[in-house]
């Protein structure tokens, strides 16, 4: 039963959920698009920008997913495996996890934990662009957009949004 494959396959998924659904993206997409076959590229592609077009969080590429291969029933199994697991088993360690605190090994976790979670959020990004067959103006724009967003934190997000929009429109990308 391709729902209960989907949650099944969520669940797994959420236990290495380090920096959140995006983090995520090159094993989903290995799961979806190259072993079970549910979606191809360019779906997969479509869904993740609907996903961060759309307010809330991350994790939405993922109900976007399993609606798309399964319907209603898809986008709740998909959503529930991707967060009930987790969400259960912080519920159950905050309070362990807190009496440790300041202590060498949690903070050497801690410290092992982030660059992780920025590795695979990178290799979430390099996924998405490869997928969406970027050219070199669309790395372009990629590496103006990345210089200016950490030279120049008052700007904001939506003018970069905007700029890649004309371009993608007048057709330069």
């Amino acid at each position: 039963m391709i729902v209960f494959e989907l949650f099944l396959d969520c669940v797994l998924l959420s236990f290495v959920a380090f920096g959140g659904a995006t983090a995520l993206l090159p094993e989903l997409h290995r799961v979806v698009v190259s072993h079970h076959h549910w979606l191809d590229d360019t779906t997969f592609t479509q869904l993740y920008a609907i996903a961060q077009a759309a307010p809330g969080p991350n994790v939405l590429v993922v109900t976007l997913i399993g609606w798309k291969v399964a319907g209603l029933s898809g986008a709740l199994a998909a959503t529930l495996g991707m967060c009930l697991p987790m969400s259960v088993l912080i519920y159950l360690l905050v309070d362990r996890w807190e009496r440790f605190s300041g202590r060498r090994w949690q903070q050497a976790i801690s410290l092992g934990v982030a660059p992780l979670a920025v590795g695979l959020v990178f290799s979430g990004a390099t996924l998405i662009a490869q997928a969406a067959d970027f050219r070199l103006g669309a790395w372009g724009v990629a590496l103006v957009t990345t210089v200016l967003s950490l030279r120049y934190q008052a700007l904001h997000p939506l003018w970069l949004i905007a700029a890649g929009g004309l371009l993608g429109l007048s057709s330069w990308l």
